[in-house]
Parts: structure tokens; sequence; C-alpha cells
């Protein structure tokens, strides 16, 4: 690994999971627009955030990461944006009151697009096409048109993730967030669910000590973080063409900032030491963060380690860790011995994800939602057996009543997956399976913190 980087030096790097464009004309041409493009995001934010990730890397808040799989251009509208917003206040709101401490909010979301995929064909009775990689790649039809990798779809994907920023920005900022509408964020739906009343529940709490507080002279009208919140936006960096092409000099610091999201992640299948993604992210100053799945050994993360932090900076590298319900202790320990034998500081986050995806007999991906809150669940065991803290959780979820992950308190099975089936590629835990995530979360949190004979709050308790 050599010192000297510049936002093209990972193009002498072998890279993996990258589009071969066919008319390399078109795509100059589209680098070169994206290029003079208005940033998306601003070095400010994303130095906002490295502190509040280096307050949780330090063992004060916790990291709320989550949104969508992968983002489409046909299903960006405003009401989806404002249900997966909603849900995640919901889920930061229960977190935040069992932990007592601050959540940072960071979505999947506005840039979202490209995927990694397993095998680099799809065939379908007889024929074979290039699989789908993700809107910002190519189209999701199995037609031989629409597979073939479109550079035009990175300016797509562009001005989706503006207009979604745009809207997300009013949301947090203009009264929406505000915490005496914590009500309001219950939606019909979530009512009449277990976690829906629970959730009403904590909210009446919630509004109890506002009153109090209004009453000593403390409002949103007096009070900014009772009105707004800060949220933030992230992706996995995969595209690395669209990368460099938004990647500007910040003005008041001169260092290199990616301006596509606040913060990004290299992939468990992107890692190598040597290869392209990892070049890319050690140059830029974002806060970044690692997909540590099974494979990963104890002398790489530190390599890794070294290479994307070498001044060992709180809050800029995010270790999230996905290996499947019943792996957690037989790798995470090793990983947390060596990150404390080095003196590193990082976020320790959960992803329950990716290592729990099962194909049902219907020939549906699906999720069981017990194998994600038992890996969740060995998180916070091997963490406190550590003596280290549990930094955030970093999940796959829609605002929306999908039903793509098995179980959950209202018991979907695998024959229900075909009745709403929406993903453009995994499956996501629906808005009733995501406030239940959070609440069984803030339960354990809560005795973490108070210890394990402590009462916990009848609107935290189990289902």
């Amino acid at each position: 690994m050599t010192n000297k980087w510049s936002p093209t030096s990972w193009r002498n790097k072998p890279g993996l999971h990258m589009p071969e464009y066919g008319d390399k004309d078109k795509l100059h041409e589209v680098e070169e627009r994206l290029a003079g493009f208005p940033p998306l995001v601003f070095a400010g934010e994303a130095r906002e955030l490295k502190k509040r990730l280096a307050e949780v890397a330090n063992g004060n808040g916790f990291l709320l990461q989550g949104g969508d799989c992968a983002e489409s251009f046909a299903e960006h509208t405003a009401d989806n944006i404002r249900d997966f917003f909603r849900i995640f206040l919901q889920m930061a709101a229960v977190l935040t009151y069992a932990g007592g401490s601050p959540v940072v909010k960071v979505g999947r979301i506005a840039g979202q697009f490209a995927k990694p995929r397993s095998s680099a064909v799809e065939t379908k009775d007889g024929v074979e096409l290039p699989s789908y990689r993700g809107d910002i790649i190519n189209a999701m039809e199995f037609e031989a048109q629409s597979r073939e990798p479109d550079p035009q779809r990175q300016i797509m994907a562009y001005r989706q993730s503006a207009a979604t920023l745009n809207l997300l920005r009013a949301f947090a900022g203009g009264g929406y967030a505000n915490l005496e509408h914590v009500h309001q964020w219950n939606r019909n739906y979530l009512k009449d669910s277990p976690a829906g009343d629970r959730y009403e529940d904590l909210a009446d709490r919630i509004s109890e000590s506002l009153r109090f507080m209004r009453a000593c002279g403390l409002t949103p009208e007096n009070v900014p973080q009772l009105r707004s919140t800060s949220f933030y936006v992230s992706h996995e960096a995969l595209l690395l063409r669209y990368e460099q092409a938004l990647t500007r000099i910040d003005s008041t610091s001169g260092e290199h900032y990616a301006t596509s999201g606040h913060m990004l992640w290299i992939g468990d299948r992107t890692r190598q030491l040597d290869h392209a993604h990892v070049e890319f992210a050690r140059g830029v100053k974002n806060p970044i963060g690692i997909k540590c799945g099974p494979t990963i050994e104890p002398d790489e993360l530190i390599k890794l380690n070294d290479i994307l932090n070498p001044d060992n900076e709180a809050g800029r590298l995010t270790l999230i860790c996905r290996f499947g319900a019943g792996e957690g202790a037989q790798h995470q320990a090793k990983l947390i011995r060596a990150i404390e034998k080095e003196g590193r500081s990082v976020v320790w986050s959960c992803d329950p994800m990716h290592g729990n995806t099962v194909k049902a007999s219907s020939g549906y991906k699906t999720r069981p939602f017990n194998d994600i809150m038992q890996e969740v669940g060995e998180f916070f065991d091997i963490h406190q057996a550590e003596g280290t803290h549990p930094g955030g959780i970093h999940i796959e979820m829609t605002g929306q009543q999908v039903t793509e992950c098995t179980g959950g308190a209202h018991g979907i099975k695998e024959t229900d997956l075909s009745a709403r089936y929406h993903t453009h590629c995994d499956p996501r835990l629906n808005a009733n399976q995501s406030l239940e995530l959070a609440f069984l979360i803030a339960e354990r949190m809560t005795k973490d913190r108070v210890g394990e004979t402590a009462d916990v709050p009848a609107s935290l308790m189990g289902f």
C-alpha cells in the first residue's frame, strides 16, 4: 500500500463486483457530468457524524443504521420516504429511552443503489443474462437490453438521491421530528399491533416528560433538540466510478470527502487489503464502515485498521459484524480481543440480516426473525463478556408492511411471503418487525444498563 493517494488511485488496483460498460465514451461523459454536479452532502456534515460516532466508540451512544436493501427508481415516492423516516424515528425514540444516551441515526438511503452479487449471471428457462446489480447499474427486468449496464443510470441515481435528501432534511429539521409529535408517528396499522401498543405506552411516558419540561420552561421553541433531529445517510461504496465523480476537496480543510453520502462502507466481498475499494476509502475523510463476515481474521482486521485509520481517529471506523445466528461467539470474540489489544478505537455494530438469509420452500429468499434476534442477543452477550460496548445495529428494513422476513409478533409464515414480497434484492424487516426489534433491543439495553435484577419499565418488556 503506497502512501500516495488520489481520487483515481483505485483504478490501478483490482476491483470486484463492478460492472463492465460497453460504451466507454458514454461512460466518460456521465462521469464528467457527475463531477460537475453539486455535492449531495457536505464535509462539515460528515465531520459532525464522525464526532457523534466517536462518542459511540467511547461508550456514550448507540448507532441505529438501517434502510432499504437496494433503493429502486420505481418506488421513489414521498410516502415511502416519509413512512421509512417515521418508523426510524419511532425506533430511535425507543432506543434513546432505554439506553439513556443519544442514538445516532444513519439511514441506508439516498445512495444505496448498487449491490454485489454472488453470480455474475442469472439463468431462467435456459436463457443466461447478466445479474441484476441495482438500479444504478442495470434494470431488474429479465431482458437482454435491461440487464446491460447503462452509465446514464448514475445520473438518475444522483437525481433521486438529491430529491430524497431534500425531503429527509425537511422532515428532520422542519418540525416533523418534533418530540411533541411522538404519538403521531404511530401509523394506523401499527396501533393495533403488539409493537404499536407498546409504542403508545412509551409515547405516553415521553409526553409526560415533555409536559414537565415545558412547565420548567424547556420547550421545542427554545430547545432545538426537541423539535428537530440530526439524520445522516449512508451506502455501500461499491460503484467506485460514481464515488470518484462525487469526491470533492473540502475548502475549509483541504481534505477529500466523498459527497455521495455522509458515511460509506466496504462490503464483506470487497474488503481485500490490496484492492480498489479499500484504496478508495482510505483517502476520503468520511466515516467508514467495514462489513466483517465469518472469513475475516484478526490480523486482516488490524491491517484494515492500519490502512483506513492510521491515526486511530475515534469515529472513523465502524465494524459491522455479520456472522449469522449461532456463529458470533466463534468469530467475534477474537476480533474484539485483537482490537482491544492493539488499542484501536472503533464502533462495534451488528448486522443480523446478511448471515441469516435462507431460501423458503416456495423459492423466496427470507430471513427468520428469531434468527435475527438470536444474533443480536449473541452480539450483546459477547460484548458484555469482553467488557466492550455493543455500539449499534445495522438492518435492512422498510416502513411498509411487506411480507419478506418470517416470524415476529404477527407470525409471518413462509406461505405468507407471496402476499407482499416487494424487495428488489434481499428481504427486509417490515414496519412492525422493525419496531418490535427496537423494543427487544431496548429491553436488553435497559437490563445491561441498570442490572439484571432491576425492574424494566412495562413499556419495554418483551412480547
